[in-house]
């Protein structure tokens, strides 16, 4: 079996697939070191079973926005109980489930094909929740409506694809401080939390409340009064008890034991009780709404197309208020953070980071594939797109190359006619998914820089507003706006005084600059600007040196370890002492 194995991996190698996808063997000059293709296969597989889960839980966030659907209900502006509107969320729910499915197969499969990086794309988490409660609000009570976020989403997209192609992505990423930027992730960890916890979305242990915030819930969705659980009916409820200990507790042991899908499996036992109908936790009640969903869920298999939310953007901006300008921004920045944070973290994790530039290969490329997806899956009516942290699964399999997102993608393709599966998935089954996940991002916030206040409170008001203004956007505002007003004092202080009264921990204080190691521009604009005709293509390689464009920088290629050269005119000027610089070093 192993030679057969063996065997298959070097016959790819050795095709055009393998030097397309510069597998180990194939004979590339950029060759990545143990790249075999039956490992990108299997690595796939792990990705696709790590981040499956974001088809169903996707879907259902986005529902809780309404959609398309029109509520006309004069006494309860929500149309919880109206079964006309509730059967259009049950539609426009399975459009969601066969949109989020699409989306992330075709990012996916053109992140491996076009740039080569083992890190698949589906619409994002926290970005979703922002669109739903804070943009659209819960059934489009929101500042803007469904259609005109969409608009938003789509121009956002464009707009990012302009900021990949010119480099300034990389600024803007860079521009705020390191502390903001990992407390936003830990925010938003904190905001799935929170939507994990609630009834919509989550397995419904907490509610609002008058006296206070939040309270303690956990009855059932019929016994609420007036949005609150009477006292003898809080924490009585089966579908939570079975999401909390079926799809957290198993989750979490399996996860514990790094088993691959552990949360798709999480997710599949909590589905799999609710779906007979007879018992006391079914998600197909003999109701109108149930009847429905148990009469799609029945064929299992089918191609579910998108009806109600295809290409429905609103380009009718005059009656478009202030919220709409920061919706379009709050997406753009936060989209930026999200897809650097994670592409970077992934591409490090896979060993491609150029520790000079602190950039990786074909980083142009990525961002302008998940730019182009975000306007592509506001036209299937979902929310931003981005990298998905959940490609670690992958890489930790062995993914190095782009065979990796093409069997992600091929995966989520074949899960587009599952649908009624998907679609059958209860809130409850999702809700200790979401807190699980805001675990993970929480994980972040030990690499905080805790010891200057200066650092910390700006990180700290960052990652508290966020949940508890259930707003992204209003977040970063606070965290950033704090951090200027205190660096600009303390600033302003030293100069002032002629440097007599400083802070005393100053040196501990992060760096910060706008400056960007290896250049704001992209490598390609830079050819393009020297006169280089085929500006698409990188320098020719310097007597088998591989170059990455700056100097003290490394590559490795298969065992050799190669030091990087500026330029060939730079390289010319040092022949002198310099000389022994191009020859290879071996491990």
């Amino acid at each position: 079996m192993v030679e057969f194995t063996k065997k298959i991996n070097e016959a790819v190698a050795k095709s055009i697939v393998g030097r397309r996808f510069r597998l180990d063997g194939s004979g590339h000059t950029k060759s990545r070191e143990n790249a075999r293709f039956l490992t990108e296969i299997r690595a796939g597989l792990a990705t696709f079973f790590a981040m499956a889960y974001i088809i169903s839980v996707n879907a259902t966030i986005l529902t809780d926005s309404g959609g398309t659907c029109v509520c006309t209900d004069a006494n309860d502006p929500t149309c919880a109980d109206n079964i006309e509107y509730n059967l259009c969320l049950g539609i426009i729910h399975r459009d969601f489930i066969t949109g989020t499915a699409a989306i992330a197969a075709l990012t996916s499969f053109c992140m491996g094909l076009f740039a080569n990086m083992p890190i698949a794309l589906a619409p994002g988490m926290g970005l979703n929740a922002y669109f739903t409660y804070t943009v659209v609000g819960f059934h489009g009570l929101g500042p803007v409506s469904y259609k005109l976020a969409l608009t938003a989403v789509f121009v956002e997209g464009f707009v990012f694809v302009g900021l990949s192609l010119l480099g300034l992505r990389q600024w803007l990423a860079r521009a705020i401080p390191a502390s903001i930027k990992l407390a936003s992730g830990v925010g938003i960890g904190l905001y799935l939390t929170i939507i994990g916890l609630t009834y919509s979305a989550g397995i419904g242990a907490i509610t609002g409340s008058t006296a206070t915030p939040l309270e303690l819930a956990g009855c059932r969705a019929e016994d609420i009064v007036d949005g609150v659980c009477p006292g003898s009916t809080k924490m009585r409820s089966p579908m939570m008890w079975i999401g909390i200990f079926c799809g957290g507790f198993v989750t979490a042991i399996l996860l514990a034991y790094k088993v691959k899908g552990a949360i798709i499996a999480g997710i599949l036992l909590v589905s799999v009780i609710s779906w007979p109908r007879p018992t006391s936790v079914t998600y197909f009640p003999y109701t109108p709404v149930g009847n429905d969903n148990f009469d799609f869920f029945k064929k299992v298999v089918t191609f579910h197309g998108i009806r109600n939310t295809l290409a429905v953007q609103d380009w009718n901006l005059t009656d478009a208020s202030g919220q709409f300008g920061l919706a379009f921004f709050t997406f753009l920045y936060v989209d930026i953070l999200d897809c650097t944070g994670t592409l970077y973290s992934m591409a490090r994790f896979a060993g491609a980071i150029d520790e000079e530039t602190q950039d990786f290969e074909g980083s142009a490329v990525a961002y302008t594939v998940d730019a182009f997806g975000i306007s592509i899956g506001s036209l299937f009516g979902l929310s931003p797109v981005t990298a998905f942290i959940e490609s670690g699964a992958g890489i930790s399999e062995g993914g190095k190359t782009g065979l990796t997102a093409i069997t992600t993608g091929l995966c989520f393709f074949i899960s587009i006619f599952f649908a009624p599966i998907f679609a059958s998935i209860p809130p409850w089954a999702t809700g200790c998914t979401l807190i699980i996940v805001g675990a993970m991002m929480a994980k972040a916030a030990k690499d905080i820089n805790w010891r200057y206040f200066g650092d910390s409170l700006p990180a700290f008001v960052t990652l508290a507003v966020m949940p508890f203004t259930y707003s992204i956007a209003y977040g970063l505002i606070a965290g950033i706006v704090s951090y200027m007003i205190i660096t600009t004092t303390t600033w302003l202080v030293e100069v002032l005084s002629g440097g007599r009264i400083v802070v005393p921990d100053r040196e501990l204080r992060e760096p910060w600059t706008w400056k960007v190691k290896g250049g704001l521009l992209p490598a390609w604009i830079v050819r393009a600007g020297k006169g280089k005709k085929d500006f698409w293509r990188e320098d020719p390689v310097r007597t088998g040196v591989e170059r990455s464009g700056n100097s003290g920088s490394t590559e490795e290629m298969g065992s050799v370890k190669l030091p990087a050269v500026e330029s060939r005119s730079d390289a010319d000027t040092k022949c002198g002492g310099d000389e022994k610089k191009g020859e290879r070093k071996l491990d």
